[in-house]
């Protein structure tokens, strides 16, 4: 969410920001805000006079009491009446006007950055870097599913019977690899200076609107029934919701974190058949990193996160490219996003298995999270990224890692998280 007095002195620039994104059907509401803000200011201004007339009128009934002047004092007792009136419903008027602002507010997108590119969707993202040498091994590469399910590691039928499409089981050593590549990325953002943190799974609805924007709160979470409570999608929203009304010391920024938990997201729409099995699913468990941190510090930050995520794969020697998000692919608190992608050998291309975010002040703004510094205070930067994702990212790990013979090896990292085993066999 932007800032009113941003958005009041400089329309043209959140017009040209919402065309650059392609939201066309949004630009009424800049102009809807404006008119509203206005309305809202004049609605101030004269609650502003009758309470500096409230007072005024006030000591003149005294004056005129003592001097005897009982039906003059009558009638400015019915001037403050009338005045009260008015003043309860000016007070009504700017609480509704000040409600159907931010209603607004909350869907025009964030100013992006001006580095990022202009397209409409994904398929307009940049290339930005590669590391790894991309392979194909000269034997077929079975479906991911269909190597698990060989390995004894997986078992979607019964999960289907349980609890329908888009779960899983994990069994054996696939399920042991799956916690020890968490465990792995725990210890390598800590040795990076991460503070670790095991956040609510549950967050309410006011923090999950100062998170994220509408669109994507439809798109991917559930809602517990009959309670003010969500399912998180990611523990970056319990995360950054931590600070919530908070005034931070500056001293203390900037705040880094790295969080594990489970994550739940509806992921509605079609789905391709690439994204079958464990690619695309209802639940899945990440570990997450965040940061909150001065205005000024943000890009930095932006690309010591993503840079975090690229040398984890590479230590499992898993080929990564990271792609800049174009504006029409960032979601609308979004300023910068990159994507980092690893090599599927069996697809002989990259697929998506992080994402790196700069939200600037947005996240901040909505869930009124400020910072004390000296003489000042202001609203800090937030930002996130995926360390590592499995299942999803077992996808990568198990093709990169496979032998003709059906076994799967094991980078010497994550050996000490698996008992020492360098291969798991039929």
């Amino acid at each position: 969410m932007i800032d009113i007095k941003f958005l009041r002195e400089n329309p043209d620039v959140v017009k040209q920001n919402i065309k650059n994104k392609f939201q066309f059907e949004k630009l009424p509401l800049v102009d809807e805000v404006i008119e509203l803000d206005k309305k809202n200011r004049a609605y101030i201004v004269e609650g502003d006079e009758l309470r500096a007339s409230r007072n005024k009128l006030s000591k003149q009934i005294g004056a005129l009491m003592g001097q005897g002047k009982k039906d003059e004092a009558e009638a400015v007792k019915a001037q403050v009446s009338a005045n009260a009136e008015r003043l309860a419903e000016l007070e009504k008027l700017e609480d509704e006007c000040a409600e159907q602002i931010r209603s607004i507010m909350m869907r025009i997108p964030n100013i992006i950055d001006p580095s990022v590119p202009i397209g409409k969707d994904d398929s307009e993202n940049v290339e930005i870097t590669r590391f790894g040498e991309p392979k194909v091994p000269d034997f077929e590469i079975p479906y991911h599913t269909d190597i698990l399910e060989a390995l004894d590691g997986i078992d979607l039928d019964s999960a289907r019977r349980v609890a329908g499409n888009g779960f899983y089981y994990l069994t054996g050593d696939i399920a042991r690899l799956h916690s020890a590549v968490l465990t792995y990325a725990r210890d390598f953002m800590i040795d990076r200076g991460f503070t670790y943190c095991v956040p609510p799974f549950m967050i309410r609805s006011n923090v999950v609107t100062g998170v994220m924007s509408f669109a994507e709160m439809d798109a991917m979470m559930y809602k517990i029934e009959g309670e003010d409570l969500y399912l998180i999608g990611t523990s970056e929203h319990s995360m950054i919701g931590r600070f919530i009304d908070q005034i931070l010391p500056e001293v203390q920024l900037p705040l880094t974190l790295t969080s594990y938990s489970p994550c739940f997201r509806k992921e509605k729409g079609a789905h391709g058949i690439e994204e079958r099995g464990i690619y695309r699913i209802h639940q899945f468990e990440k570990q997450e990193m965040i940061v909150v941190c001065k205005p000024e510090d943000s890009m930095m930050w932006f690309d010591k996160l993503w840079q975090n995520t690229v040398d984890l794969f590479r230590t499992l020697d898993i080929p990564v490219r990271t792609l800049e998000c174009c504006s029409g692919d960032l979601a609308d608190l979004k300023v910068k996003s990159l994507d980092v992608e690893a090599w599927s050998p069996r697809q002989k291309k990259y697929f998506e298995v992080g994402s790196c975010s700069n939200l600037g002040d947005a996240q901040a703004r909505r869930l009124k999270i400020r910072v004390k510094g000296e003489g000042k205070t202001y609203l800090p930067h937030t930002l996130n990224n995926t360390v590592v994702a499995p299942p999803r990212m077992l996808i990568a790990f198990i093709e990169n890692n496979l032998n003709e013979d059906g076994s799967v090896n094991i980078p010497e990292v994550l050996r000490p998280y698996m008992g020492g085993k360098s291969k798991i066999t039929k």
